[in-house]
């Protein structure tokens, strides 16, 4: 039983200083359009529409937050590299993501999503290069793996494993793991709720009550 099927939205933001009191844990999402990132969402809280699925890729225009307990929550970041999003709302973002991902203290991991047929684009790596400094977890899910074949799959896996370990792994001595994932065939899905688990988990017991503080 997926342990995300409990969660529930509570809140959209569209700058900053509009984000809840940073407390707790949160653990974001972050991806291209389409690459299939509201579908894995979906699929890891075992709910249809927990996150809006869209054929027109950029509908995730806002950062989407939602509980998973007190004390914890997912962070749906806005869809990036869609290429009718007005110049300024990409103004906007360029600015807000990476605020979020440097300063945000309650952001104890990030999950990127990518999908397996065209891995580490620019804007991933950017993704990767603000973040991986902070020293806190990162893990790839590959999604759509199943429209490659098994070996291709796989080949791509290790290639992707190869150069996040040497890029950003090993030089900035953080967690940085990568995985084959579809929302369709459900490839993935129990290693990806672990992942997502533990690093709740370790943190629970340093973490003050969010409500409290409220």
């Amino acid at each position: 039983m997926p342990f995300l099927q409990n969660a529930k939205f509570t809140i959209s933001v569209n700058n900053f200083n509009e984000l809840p009191v940073d407390a707790g844990v949160e653990i974001a999402f972050a991806g291209r359009s389409n690459a299939g990132k509201s579908s894995s969402i979906n699929t890891l809280s075992n709910q249809n529409r927990l996150a809006y699925v869209s054929k027109q890729p950029g509908r995730t225009q806002l950062i989407n937050y939602f509980s998973i307990d007190e004390d914890s929550s997912l962070v749906d970041l806005p869809g990036y590299g869609y290429a009718k999003v007005p110049g300024v709302m990409k103004d906007h973002w360029q600015k807000i993501l990476p605020a979020y991902l440097q300063e945000r203290q309650s952001l104890v991991g990030l999950i990127i999503v990518m999908d397996i047929r065209r891995p580490l684009t620019e804007l991933d790596i950017r993704m990767l290069d603000w973040f991986a400094p902070r020293q806190k977890p990162i893990h790839i899910l590959l999604t759509k793996s199943d429209k490659l074949s098994r070996d291709k799959a796989k080949q791509t896996l290790l290639k992707t494993q190869k150069i996040v370990k040497e890029k950003w792994a090993d030089f900035h001595q953080t967690s940085c793991s990568v995985q084959l994932f579809s929302s369709l065939k459900r490839i993935g899905v129990e290693d990806a709720d672990q992942v997502i688990q533990g690093w709740l988990d370790s943190h629970k017991n340093n973490v003050p009550n969010v409500m409290a503080q409220i």
